[in-house]
Order: structure tokens, then sequence, then C-alpha cells
């Protein structure tokens, strides 16, 4: 009878209504007059078992309104829950060192870690998603994991503030007693940095290929006149195998650089241990160039100071950085009649460096320029780059040998008054000062 008046909760369990409860809450001190007269009754007569089974009936009577009204407000309360996440939630979320979020099937953010802040900025709880995301493919793909409570993945590109690629996995989260999930996981892994690499291999594929191409296009047009027209011609002949000879010394030297790069690359997380002092360095560099700032008419001018200048290194490939930079000074600065080496000591962030520093008085390089001249094959003037016989992988091998030797290399220029390029390398500690210097550990 109690359970047909009763009106049924959202999780299916039937509890009487509250006219009931308050009416049996009203009876308490009647019924338990009735169940001590019945008790006396019983203790007296022989209608013992008789009294008895009334005193069971009425205590579950006065018991049963407080179990209904805890089962009712457990009931509400689970139902109040179900709009926000738990606190294991939260704490999973919070403990995720990527972006992630928890939506309902709505799509209105129901909780965001600490990290989402940082990469999307501050976003309301209860707000749409769509007012941060409005990507087609994102929304539909979370549309299609709430209607079929299964996990799917969407890749979005934000341009702004900066440039990144995100790869979103949405995922339920599991609901109690068989129930649709109320609840969503967005989780968001920063594919930025693959794409970037994708995109370097592409196009050092591309560029190397070209730059392989024009030399060896050049060689088969020059034959295939040697074997016509200037088969019988011996200055033509003369003038095509000097330009040959030219193209293959390209392509060889190309060759080699990229030999180089990719060597340097395998070895860039081993970081040499060996003692290197760049004075001695620079000087025989100094001196392996100094022809070639004669023919250019340069003035070539190292200072050198009157101490050993220590760092942990290669010296081959530390010898490969210098050469690279002073002959670059003297090929791309020319005009500016002088070129400066010098080093010296500083200090960076309370830390001893060593900076080695090639000084040109060229034309200096346009500021939009320089962030990319370490890149593969860039070059600010293409034309005049091949024109003096560059490779334009000299910069990028620099790069990579100085990030192995946990250095780095500092650019600055001005258009028509030249350019500097330094060297900050580690000072050399004390324990390592003691490593021999003829071969590196």
């Amino acid at each position: 009878m109690i359970r047909a008046l009763g009106r049924r909760g959202r999780r299916g369990e039937a509890y009487p209504d509250k006219t009931i409860d308050d009416a049996m809450r009203r009876n308490r001190l009647t019924l338990i007059a009735a169940l001590s007269l019945l008790f006396l009754a019983a203790w007296h007569h022989e209608a013992a078992a008789g009294a008895a089974g009334v005193f069971l009936v009425l205590a579950a009577a006065i018991h049963w309104p407080s179990r209904v009204a805890a089962r009712r407000a457990a009931t509400e309360s689970r139902a109040g829950d179900e709009v926000w996440p738990d606190r294991g939630m939260k704490a999973v979320l919070e403990a995720l060192q990527e972006p992630a979020l928890i939506i309902d099937r709505e799509l209105l953010i129901r909780y965001r870690n600490p990290v989402s802040a940082v990469a999307f900025g501050n976003m309301a709880l209860a707000d749409p998603l769509s007012l941060r995301f409005r990507s087609p493919e994102l929304l539909a793909s979370i549309e299609a994991a709430i209607r079929d409570a299964m996990a799917t993945t969407a890749t979005i590109e934000e341009r702004r503030p900066i440039e990144r690629h995100w790869l979103i996995e949405i995922l339920p989260v599991p609901a109690y007693q068989g129930l649709s999930p109320s609840f969503f996981l967005v989780l968001f892994h920063d594919r930025t940095a693959e794409r970037r690499v994708e995109r370097m291999r592409t196009d050092f594929v591309a560029n190397a290929s070209h730059e392989l191409r024009t030399p060896l296009a050049s060689l088969s047009g020059f034959i295939e006149t040697l074997q016509g027209p200037a088969r019988d011609d011996p200055k033509a002949r003369d003038r095509f195998l000097g330009i040959m000879r030219e193209q293959a010394t390209r392509m060889s030297r190309l060759i080699d650089d990229l030999l180089s790069l990719s060597r340097i690359e395998m070895r860039r997380h081993l970081q040499p241990q060996a003692r290197v002092d760049l004075v001695s360095v620079i000087r025989q560099v100094h001196s392996q160039l100094t022809p070639l700032a004669d023919e250019l008419g340069l003035e070539l001018a190292f200072a050198a100071p009157g101490e050993a200048m220590l760092v942990a290194g290669d010296e081959d490939e530390i010898t490969q950085v210098f050469s690279n930079l002073i002959e670059n000074a003297c090929k791309y600065g020319a005009n500016g009649g002088r070129v400066e080496i010098s080093i010296r000591r500083a200090s960076e962030r309370g830390e001893e460096v060593i900076d080695a520093s090639v000084r040109d008085f060229g034309p200096g390089i346009p500021a939009e320029h320089v962030p990319r001249l370490t890149e593969r094959f860039y070059r600010v003037d293409a034309g005049d780059s091949r024109s003096k016989r560059g490779t334009g992988l000299g910069l990028s091998i620099v790069r990579n040998i100085l990030l192995r030797h946990k250095s780095r290399l500092i650019v600055d220029s001005v258009v028509g008054q030249g350019s500097t390029f330094t060297a900050r390398f580690p000072a050399i500690s004390a324990n390592v000062a003691k490593i021999p210097a003829s071969t590196e550990t």
C-alpha cells in the first residue's frame, strides 16, 4: 500500500510522499505506547508469539521513515552531483601535464586543469566549449563521442598567438550502474614540435635535391656540348672543362657539408669533455684564412689575449665553427675592408662564459632574416651566396656544433654597419681542466 502511494526517484527507487512520512513521525509516540501495552499483555498471557510479531511490525514501522528519509537525501545528493565532476576526476585532471577539460553532454565546461589555462587562457566553468574552440572537426568529434559513448579524436591548428598543432582525444568518463556517461574528458596533446620536425625534413630533402640538381644539369649540358658542337674547338673545350670542374667541386662541397651535418647531429647528445684552448684554435684558423683575406683585399685582425681560454670541447669541431664564421665574414663583408676577431671572458646569469666574436663591416643583415640564418639552405641572397660558393649549410653546422658543446650563437647586425657573430661557451671548470687536451673522452 505504501509503495503504491509513493513516488519514484530518478534512479528508480520508490519512497513515500512527504505527507506519509510526516504522519508516521506524528504518530511515533502513539506507536510506542501501543508497543508497550502489547508487550505487557504478552508477558501475562499465552499469546506471546502473536504479541512478539506485533512488536516487530511496530518497531519496523517506527524505524522505516528515517531510512526512507536518508535514502531520499542520498538520491537527491547524487542527482545534484551529476552536474559537476567529483573530487576524484578533478584530482586526476590536475595531475596531468597536458591541457585537459571535463565537459558534459551539453558541451559545457565543467572543469579544467591549470595547464589548460596556460595553453588556452582563462575559460569560465559552465561556459560552452564553442566559445573558445570553433573548429568544426573538434565539435563534430565531441558530438560523435557523446552520441556513441565511444572515444574519438580530432586535430586542430592554431595560428594565434603562436602556431600550435593539437591532437585531441575525447574520452567518455564511465558512469555508475550502467548509465550513459554524463561527463567527457577532452585531452590535448601538443604536436607542434613533431610537425615542425616533419616540415624541416621535407624542406631539407627538397632543398638538397635542388642544390644538387643545378650543378648536375650544368655538367650534363656541357658534356653534350663537348660531344657535339664544341668537339673540335680547343678554346671552348678548355672553358667548359673549367666550368665543369667548378660545378663538380660545388657538389663535392655540398656532399661534404651534408655528411658533416649528419655526423654532428648523430653525436649532438654526447657532450665532449676534452680541454680546448680557444685562443690556439682561432690563431690557427686565422693563419689558414689570411691568404683568402689578402685575395679579397681585407685586413684580418686578431688581438689574442695573453692567457689561455679553456673550454670543454672537440678541437676539430670548434675549428670548423670558426672556419665557417671567419670565412663567411671575409666573403660577405669584403666591402667593409676589415674583419676583427676577439675573445674575452664574460658573465651570464652568474656563470662565467667565454665569448669569441667575429665582426665584419659589410652591408649587414636585415632584422627579419636574422632568426632564420641557421636554418639549412637558408640564404639572405641566394644568388650572392652561390656566386661565393656557399652551400647554405655553414651556419647550420655551426649551430649544431655549439648545441653539442652546450653553447650558443649570438648574432648582432645593423644594415649598413656590418654584423657580429659571437660563439658563447661555458668556461671550463677546475675538474674538467685536468682532462688531457689531446683526445676527447
